[in-house]
């Protein structure tokens, strides 16, 4: 059967690490993961054979991310890049509700599911964005900018540093060669602006696996002008062409997470 013929997704079941991370948000999280395994995989954001790992390597994997960011009052400002299925940032959203989420994505068709889920998950802390990151720079400023399977570090931090306020940080949700793929890329950092970076691991507590962070924090508020002179791309555009089906070079037609490497 095609994949755009699969009946319904099972809602897999809650683990028990759930409750350690979302506690008496944990009903809104099973209602996250169960619109996941529905029109998540039906709108190609999520592929179907992701529907059994939602939990783990999903939401949760997501979710504990938040442990990153010390509380600060209500309405703590975080821009998720790419966001797609929500993932991080409507995980985040329900882990925190002290926290505002603004979810950044430039296809209509996922921003559309996006704040269709929203409104269903009756969530007001969340902004939905239809755009690019870069339009964005003069209009969004956050201390948090999240982001999970868009680019490498470098290209990422092109896209997003002009986003975070003096200080701020970038959390960048990656896999077991983040400490490589950081090495590799400190000395761009610092171009870029970033006084710090290094490999976090969250959720240990209640993850068989932690979830690996690749954070780089800024210094002053970095100089927009430099960026803007740099060749303009996307997240966006990155994030489409890792979906698009192997040997397609049609664009727009992408199947979601099926065809993105996973961080």
């Amino acid at each position: 059967m095609p994949d755009d013929a699969l009946e319904p997704s099972a809602v897999p079941t809650t683990p028990v690490a759930a409750q350690a991370v979302f506690g008496d948000r944990l009903p809104l999280a099973e209602e996250f993961v169960a619109i996941l395994a529905d029109t998540g995989i039906s709108h190609g954001l999520i592929g179907p054979r992701e529907a059994p790992r939602l939990w783990g390597r999903h939401v949760l994997n997501c979710a504990v991310v938040h442990e990153l960011i010390p509380e600060a009052g209500d309405g703590q400002q975080v821009v998720d890049v790419g966001s797609g299925a929500g993932l991080p940032g409507l995980a985040l959203a329900i882990a925190r509700p002290d926290l505002h989420l603004h979810l950044v994505e430039p296809l209509a068709r996922r921003t559309g599911w996006l704040s269709g889920s929203v409104a269903q998950l009756g969530l007001t802390n969340v902004t939905v964005h239809t755009a690019r990151a870069e339009a964005l720079w003069d209009r969004l400023h956050a201390p948090w900018v999240t982001a999970r399977a868009v680019s490498r570090i470098v290209q990422l931090a092109e896209w997003t540093l002009p986003l975070l306020e003096s200080g701020g940080s970038l959390l960048a949700l990656k896999g077991s060669s983040a400490q490589e793929e950081l090495d590799e890329a400190r000395t761009a950092l610092a171009r870029l602006g970033v006084v710090d970076a290094a490999v976090e691991r969250v959720g240990g507590h209640a993850l068989p696996e932690p979830t690996i962070v690749l954070r780089a924090t800024i210094g002053e508020e970095v100089d927009r002008r430099r960026f803007r002179s740099r060749q303009p791309s996307s997240a966006g555009s990155a994030r489409r062409r890792a979906d698009r089906p192997r040997g397609s070079r049609r664009t727009g037609t992408g199947t979601g997470d099926r065809g993105r490497r996973q961080p």
